[in-house]
């Protein structure tokens, strides 16, 4: 994990450079700097990253800007640092394909934690298999009549066709997955697929659940697969006679 590719991207650059200087004192050995949305975007050109810290608010482009774009090359976690915290702006970095949302002023061993925990989950699959826990089969695939997911190769099927799936969303699919018919809080969800319970965010999980129903659902909007459980959270449908 120590050998990942980190791209720090802010206009302010003593913030920049003291992330960097975090994260080498870490153990992370490649740690790139970009000052504006145009160099990030030339940086992601040149390299693969395996995790981008993001800043909204930059002159030129925004962070909200060249996420759409950072996300159509890459699966890895993207993490928006900015001075905004409403309910509003968090949605707005998650629709454009955010995987979180930290608001400065903030603590950077805190933003080291989070980043850590999100590498473990990004790179494992392609390290080394996952470890068996409990109540969880082996990796396998998991038929769900319109959908399919391979968790030995990452792949997700919808109706016969592939289909792009962010880490995050992969990992949160598949943990239901591996679940069907059983109902989740958000923050049990938050606490299984993110592993940090003391800053879960109800909102993560929602806009990750929106995300999944954009893929497998024929109207997200009337969802048949993941559904609501009033006042207890979510649960994945599995239809009769789908293995």
């Amino acid at each position: 994990m120590k050998e990942a590719k980190i791209l720090v991207v802010d206009d302010e650059r003593a913030i920049a450079d003291m992330m960097a200087t975090v994260l080498r004192k870490e153990g992370f050995s490649h740690v790139d700097l970009a000052h504006d949305g145009e160099a990030a975007l030339s940086a992601c050109e040149r390299t693969r990253y395996d995790l981008v810290l993001l800043d909204v608010m930059m002159p030129g482009r925004s962070g909200l800007d060249i996420c759409p774009f950072i996300r159509s090359t890459t699966d890895a976690p993207i993490f928006f640092l900015t001075a905004r915290s409403s309910d509003f702006d968090k949605l707005s970095g998650f629709a454009v394909g955010g995987d979180d949302y930290i608001t400065k002023p903030f603590n950077p061993l805190e933003v080291v934690a989070r980043i850590q925990a999100q590498l473990r989950r990004y790179l494992q699959p392609k390290t080394q298999p996952q470890p068996a826990q409990e109540e969880m089969p082996p990796p396998g695939r998991y038929d769900f009549g319109r959908f399919q997911l391979d968790e030995a190769q990452a792949t997700l099927t919808v109706d016969g066709e592939p289909s792009h799936c962010p880490a995050l969303v992969f990992q949160l699919l598949l943990f239901l997955c591996k679940h069907p018919n059983r109902v989740f809080s958000k923050s049990e969800l938050y606490q299984r697929v993110w592993g940090e319970e003391s800053i879960a965010d109800d909102n993560t999980v929602m806009v990750h659940v929106h995300r999944i129903r954009e893929r497998i659902e024929r109207n997200p909007s009337k969802p048949e697969y993941l559904v609501n459980v009033r006042g207890i959270g979510y649960k994945l449908i599995r239809p009769k006679g789908a293995r």
